[in-house]
């Protein structure tokens, strides 16, 4: 009589505890329901917006839309090649009747981190805020314009000029 010895991998048995916690986790999704994000998460702290960077042959053009907060609130600083934009705001809306009141706070924090290329001047930047739009302009150093590269077939190897 020829027994073997079968032993399960460890492996296998996390899998298998995954896939019994998620059968769980669906259940109760489909059975009750999910629960509203404010009653899972009730402040949401901190946000990133969005940032477009864009070059011209002069400049280093930097947006960010950062509704609601005021230039009071904002930070631009330059380290090195490195250009931070950090700001926060504070929202608070209340309304009060006869029978009623209510009262709604609205706030975070963010930080923005941008690496600047090695033509960046960092003594010639400038900043605005505008409808919710702030604009940083950076100058290029003169002289250290990008130098474009012709990408050309393998079949047509040129040697690297000497």
């Amino acid at each position: 009589m020829n027994m073997s010895v079968f032993r399960r991998a460890p492996v296998l048995d996390e899998f298998a505890r995954a896939r019994d916690e998620m059968n769980r986790m669906m259940g109760r999704y489909f059975n009750e329901g999910v629960a509203p994000l404010e009653t899972i998460a009730p402040r949401l702290e901190g946000w990133i917006p969005a940032i477009d960077v864009s070059e011209t042959d002069g400049e280093i053009l930097i947006r960010g839309e950062i509704p609601g907060i005021a230039a009071r609130d904002l930070e631009i600083t330059i380290t090195g090649n490195i250009l931070s934009i950090s700001g926060k705001k504070e929202e608070r809306e209340e309304t009060e009747q006869e029978d009623y009141y209510r009262c709604e706070r609205r706030f975070g924090a963010f930080r923005r981190v941008i690496e600047l290329p090695e033509s960046a001047d960092p003594e010639r930047i400038v900043a605005d805020s505008d409808n919710g739009v702030i604009t940083v302009r950076i100058a290029k150093k003169p002289g250290q314009r990008a130098k474009r590269i012709e990408v050309k077939p393998s079949s047509r190897r040129v040697p690297i000029p000497s």
